[in-house]
């Protein structure tokens, strides 16, 4: 036999020849899983419930919704970077994500690092609210009134580091402005302070503090997003008035473990995307205050870095340390 008719020969020969490669199942074969960091009936429940059905119909699989609360949306967050990176666990992520690594010590994930980020879901903008006995109208008045009694005005918070604290502290340091800040266990407390004259001034989003305003309880001076609110038309944004590039929102998007594949973020963005051009789902998320959004992957994972690095200048800023 020769060297041509060898075993040897015949293997090599049939090493360069390219077989078909066995299909694998099209992404998804089970139901995918939507970890929300907190509890039920919260907005950011209802905004993932109110997205998720018709994923459903896009992927041909149930989506489905499950709560895991605790340590502020730090427990859920943490068991879905731990997950298996293959797209049937995702999470829900809130913007408060991003201001953890400055505030929080030991942090248990990387919300850079440790997540494959698919969509933003909605931006939500907030509200600088406070009692009608202010004597100022608008948000010149006030800065110049509070310019002129440093310290004197107290403003509360969902809690020190909370998205709607450093918020008002931004704000508080671009404006050049002194406060004091008056933590409280919720938001729903300080604002029913706000409400009563207890409590001065206070950021609240736009789902909480809408009626409030609307009903003249409480005097909106201003909203905290880029652009004015579709719920509050008439009232203007901070920047526009004195506060040229003010910006603090607070959002939710759908993320799945680092390593995910591309193709099947890429299939869940899309799913994502089919949902929110629904009328039905628009109409609800716009009347609890939320502005859809859906956007490709890329500009989700960029609004994060930058918002990781955004709320770290505010944090060094405003003389806070991680607890």
């Amino acid at each position: 036999m020769t060297a041509r008719g060898t075993p040897a020969f015949i293997g090599l020969a049939l090493a360069g020849f390219a077989f078909p490669a066995a299909a694998q199942p099209e992404f998804p074969v089970k139901p995918v899983r939507i970890i929300v960091p907190s509890g039920a009936g919260g907005g950011t429940d209802t905004t993932t419930r109110v997205v998720a059905p018709k994923m459903d119909e896009f992927l041909g699989q149930r989506v489905l919704v499950e709560n895991r609360p605790g340590a502020g949306s730090i427990v859920g967050s943490e068991f879905v970077a731990r997950a298996a990176p293959d797209g049937y666990t995702l999470l829900t992520a809130i913007s408060s994500m991003t201001i953890q690594p400055s505030m929080t010590k030991n942090l248990p994930f990387d919300p850079v690092r440790d997540f494959a980020p698919i969509t933003q879901f909605v931006s939500l903008a907030n509200i600088l609210i406070g009692h009608p006995s202010i004597p100022a109208k608008n948000l010149k008045e006030l800065m110049a009134l509070a310019r002129a009694r440093p310290g004197s005005f107290e403003f509360g918070s969902a809690g020190t580091g909370s998205n709607l604290h450093l918020s008002m502290e931004m704000f508080l340091s671009m404006a050049g402005l002194k406060m004091v800040h008056v933590p409280y266990k919720s938001a729903n407390v300080a604002v029913g302070d706000v409400v009563a004259g207890h409590l001065p001034l206070m950021v609240i989003n736009t789902l909480a503090g809408m009626s409030h305003v609307k009903a003249g309880r409480v005097r909106a001076f201003g909203v905290t997003s880029a652009t004015r609110s579709k719920m509050l038309p008439d009232v203007p944004t901070i920047a526009e008035q004195g506060v040229p590039g003010y910006e603090a929102v607070q959002w939710y998007g759908l993320m799945a473990p680092a390593g995910t594949p591309r193709d099947v973020v890429a299939k869940l963005h899309k799913a994502v995307a089919f949902s929110l051009r629904d009328p039905v789902v628009r109409e609800r998320l716009i009347e609890g205050g939320a502005d859809p959004v859906g956007s490709p992957p890329e500009e989700f994972a960029a609004l994060v870095r930058a918002e990781v690095t955004k709320w770290a200048g505010v944090v060094k800023a405003a003389g806070l340390r991680p607890q």
